[in-house]
């Protein structure tokens, strides 16, 4: 089983680190981790001239080849995840392939929205919230965004979510296993 392991810890100055421990974790239970930046062979990516659509394309040739998904959905620069992370999430679902998420912050997609805004959120009279352009926030008490909740809830995987110390949520990688041993016992 070749797991492709989405997230935006390719940003991380210890990146290379990070998919060492992952796919070490994944071999632990008889998998076999891709991180984004793995070498592959992928003809369209070493004939264009751009390196951001170079790394496009390879990361595509990744996730076509995998057999799995686990996204590493921890806010990322704002109160929701990394929107390449997602991009990945929705493809491999668009795929028909098993896909599976973690956080390593436990809080509402609304908690984190507010927080972000700090006092520019505003409760409407029907008890919704609102931003300061007045633009309604999502209050299912989601994890995040319902089309990614609801991805994994589609594809029947759950969203691992766990409240980990602020230094740690980089590299705390107990939701990541737990995740991943979801996805291995599904299948």
């Amino acid at each position: 089983m070749h797991i492709y392991l989405a997230g935006p810890e390719v940003f991380l100055p210890d990146a290379s680190a990070l998919a060492d421990a992952k796919r070490s974790i994944c071999a632990r239970h008889g998998a076999t981790g891709i991180f984004p930046t793995d070498p592959v062979t992928c003809p369209e990516a070493d004939a264009v001239a751009e390196d951001w659509l170079a790394i496009y394309l390879r990361n595509e040739a990744h996730i076509r080849r995998a057999d799995a998904l686990i996204a590493n959905l921890t806010p990322f620069r704002g109160p929701s995840a990394d929107a390449g992370t997602v991009y990945e999430l929705g493809f491999m679902r668009a795929l028909g392939r098993p896909v599976a998420g973690y956080s390593n912050d436990a809080l509402p997609f609304l908690e984190r929205t507010r927080g972000f805004l700090g006092g520019g959120a505003r409760q409407r009279a029907d008890g919704d919230w609102e931003d300061p352009e007045g633009l309604h926030i999502e209050s299912f008490g989601l994890h995040d965004n319902l089309m990614i909740d609801g991805g994994l809830r589609a594809a029947g995987y759950p969203l691992i979510a766990r409240a980990v110390r602020e230094a740690d949520r980089w590299r705390d990688l107990s939701a990541f296993e737990e995740a991943l041993l979801a996805l291995l016992k599904s299948l």
